[in-house]
């Protein structure tokens, strides 16, 4: 009677904690957005489709003081991640994770194509793609143009690049249609052909130094038209030898030049910021390059378009210039979907609170990196350490001031190209993303993790899938790769149909380690399938209200109840290395059955609590009887 009062305490408090309605000042969130399970795909990672685009030193130019050297060739698909590629001695850089932002290994659209039938067969349908701009580097986040597909994801490289050349930049008149934009373009139809929704990845933060816009400034000076488009610091002094040129670069960095903001107080420093870019021009030709995915024909409907995007570094931009694009956004496709990264506040140390940019007047949701430190904490008892109770208590924390839709819109986030994969994460228990790599920390574990992290892994999707919000999934996890932080996250993808070498290097010199065969991990993938039929099948888990039922410490417990659509499912974990039987209030329901794992399990209420036994690290998905 003790636990029932007080997870009937737990319960009420929950239901306490849930934002008050207000009326949104947009439409709603997209009603697609709160069904999405994802997976993000980096092309230049995914799949090589077509070696003839692979990119050459010359594609790679438009960057930070780049050097490639003479004998730089793309790195082949399955070559062992830390060995050396033979171009590494000739590198002016002498750090491998200096040395590998050159490698390329060739993947392009033409690769996504070829697997669609395998994305669809996973099970989910909405799609994050990394940047697809035409950009420099691996990652694409430091655009050379914002308005074409990168040339070397497309059929013809020299002939896109040649086309771009022609074009007035700012000028949306003058814009054609690449084959690389092409080839994208019959991709978003063939995903919708599936029902497969499509979102795109930009940086309406910085660009690449060879960015136009920058370029322009930097040969015509002051007189440049673009000007307030960046914060130049120093032009540079045609009647000197040296290079004065300078500008401020995101988090410092020179090859990734940031725009020009008014902050409101000026001297405000803390996301999220009041004002806006400073460039009103800057913001038309952002606002013209989003309409042109969207609409691609112009027509007025936006069916032949992508279907939102993910928005980067989006605490870093004043959130006025945010509640103009969402109107923008939302004038072009009232069912567009915008998905901020609202990330770290102080790293390593706090998150920022996602809660003022998810009031109907910005984003739908946030990259929900905050779910997972307590997930991670909780299922793997990894640094920062949570038990049950405090769970619940954190999350209940982390909603506040969060509306019921906007929950179940999150992208719930358990790894991505900016941090270890999902395994490497829980088989290393320290702080979440710091010192996540060996060349930060000797002792981080970069090989295949063991069975334990297998079933640590299994809950905390298991508990991911049922969770308010979309499952994410990050391209490579559900085969079982493994990785440190980036850049160990974005090894490339692993292939039943393609020969990887035995993983034998270690990153420091002189340390052995154990060999491990790359391989698809069948039984994990089968297992990932399984989950998104389970979340199809079920549409409470989208779209259902969440309620506490148990969250015990010491035995290691914990249940919640997803309700709605007609149904009602219990979602229980025992955490503990010992049989546990749990004591789950209910009411109402008499008869529930196991529908995950599918055992044909029958469970009875008797006197309003529901008795389940679970075996050591076991979690199971019951359903009330009709």
């Amino acid at each position: 009677m003790k636990n029932y009062l007080l997870l009937l305490a737990l319960s009420l408090l929950f239901l306490h904690c849930q934002p008050s309605e207000k009326q949104d000042v947009q439409p709603q969130v997209p009603a697609w957005a709160q069904d999405a399970i994802w997976y993000q795909i980096f092309v230049e990672r995914f799949r090589n489709g077509d070696p003839g685009n692979d990119p050459t030193p010359e594609s790679m130019t438009g960057g930070y003081r780049i050097s490639v050297p003479p004998s730089w060739q793309p790195t082949p698909w399955g070559q062992d991640w830390y060995a050396p590629d033979p171009w590494f001695e000739e590198c002016r850089a002498t750090d491998f994770y200096r040395r590998v932002q050159l490698r390329r290994y060739g993947g392009d659209l033409q690769g996504v194509l070829d697997q669609i039938d395998y994305i669809q067969a996973l099970g989910v349908n909405a799609i994050y793609f990394n940047p697809l701009n035409d950009a420099p580097s691996l990652h694409k986040y430091d655009a050379r143009n914002y308005r074409h597909i990168d040339r070397n994801f497309g059929p013809d490289p020299q002939g896109d690049a040649a086309l771009i050349d022609s074009e007035t930049p700012n000028d949306p008149a003058t814009w054609q249609w690449t084959a690389a934009d092409q080839l994208f373009l019959k991709i978003v139809d063939a995903f919708h052909q599936r029902g497969i929704r499509v979102i795109l990845d930009y940086s309406w933060n910085h660009t690449a130094p060879g960015f136009w816009a920058m370029e322009d400034i930097r040969k015509n000076g002051p007189e440049s038209h673009f000007t307030d488009w960046y914060h130049i610091l120093k032009y540079d002094d045609p009647a000197t030898p040296e290079d004065e040129f300078d500008y401020e670069g995101w988090a410092g960095y020179k090859g990734m030049p940031v725009f020009n903001k008014t902050i409101v107080p000026p001297d405000d420093k803390e996301m999220p910021f009041e004002g806006n870019l400073a460039s009103e021009s800057l913001k038309q030709h952002i606002f013209n390059v989003s309409r042109r995915w969207l609409d691609p024909n112009g027509d007025g409907n936006p069916a032949d378009g992508i279907d939102g995007f993910r928005l980067d570094v989006a605490g870093e931009i004043p959130m006025g210039f945010w509640r103009e694009y969402r109107e923008q956004v939302r004038r072009i496709n009232p069912e567009a979907y915008l998905v901020g990264e609202i990330w770290w506040l102080h790293w390593p140390d706090s998150f920022c609170d996602p809660a003022p940019f998810l009031q109907g007047d910005q984003f739908d949701a946030v990259m929900n990196y905050r779910w997972y430190l307590i997930a991670r904490g909780l299922f793997a008892q990894a640094e920062p350490v949570v038990k049950p109770s405090e769970f619940v208590r954190q999350w209940e924390a982390q909603i506040q001031g969060i509306r019921p839709e906007y929950q179940r819109a999150m992208m719930n986030v358990a790894a991505s190209h900016d941090s270890p994969r999902l395994s490497t994460s829980l088989f290393n228990k320290t702080r979440y993303k710091y010192q996540a790599k060996p060349s930060e920390n000797p002792d981080y574990k970069i090989q295949k993790p063991d069975a334990r992290t297998r079933v640590e892994q299994q809950l905390l999707l298991l508990h991911q899938f049922t969770w308010l919000g979309g499952p994410h999934i990050w391209n490579g996890d559900e085969v079982g790769m493994w990785g440190a932080d980036d850049p160990d996250c974005r090894k490339p993808m692993v292939w039943q149909d393609l020969d990887y070498e035995v993983e034998r290097t270690h990153y420091l010199p002189g340390v052995e380690r154990n060999p491990d065969i790359v391989s698809v991990d069948r039984e994990l993938l089968v297992y990932y399938q399984a989950l998104a039929r389970l979340r199809h099948d079920h549409p409470a888990l989208a779209r259902g209200d969440m309620q506490f039922l148990l969250a015990e410490d010491e035995p290691m417990t914990l249940a919640y109840q997803r309700s709605g659509e007609g149904e009602t499912l219990i979602v229980a974990f025992n955490l503990s290395e010992e049989t546990q039987t749990l004591s789950i209030p209910v009411t109402g329901e008499k008869e529930w059955k196991a529908v995950f794992p599918v055992s044909g399990n029958s469970y009875a209420a008797e006197g309003g609590l529901l008795k389940v036994e679970l075996g050591a690290m076991q979690g199971v998905v019951l359903q009330s009887a009709k």
